[in-house]
């Protein structure tokens, strides 16, 4: 997996993602990541890139981009403020994207 910090805009990492492959579009959906392709839980992916975006003079505009692969091969990008972190601490979909936020 490859973290990295760039501090550029989301659209920037997104287009670097869809350069790599990543067409899927994945959103949080209770404790699974959904896309047109299917639900997928926490074991069925994995995160393969992690693009962390800090808003330049508010805290609230910080974003996570995450280049993610299913198990079933489908690649695709998850975006994330940082609100998803603190309403959904429980999920098992949470955790495991946030263990990858203090390495």
């Amino acid at each position: 997996m490859s973290i990295s910090y760039h501090y550029a805009t989301v659209a920037k990492a997104i287009d670097e993602l869809r350069e790599k492959g990543f067409d899927e579009d994945f959103n949080l959906e209770g404790n699974y990541l959904s896309s047109h392709a299917g639900r997928f839980g926490d074991s069925e992916f994995d995160i393969e890139h992690i693009y962390f975006y800090e808003g330049e003079s508010n805290p609230d505009d910080e974003a996570t981009v995450y280049g993610i692969t299913s198990i079933k091969g489908h690649k695709g990008i998850l975006v994330t403020g940082s609100d998803v972190f603190i309403t959904n601490t429980e999920s098992s979909i949470i955790k495991k994207l946030l263990a990858h936020h203090n390495k």
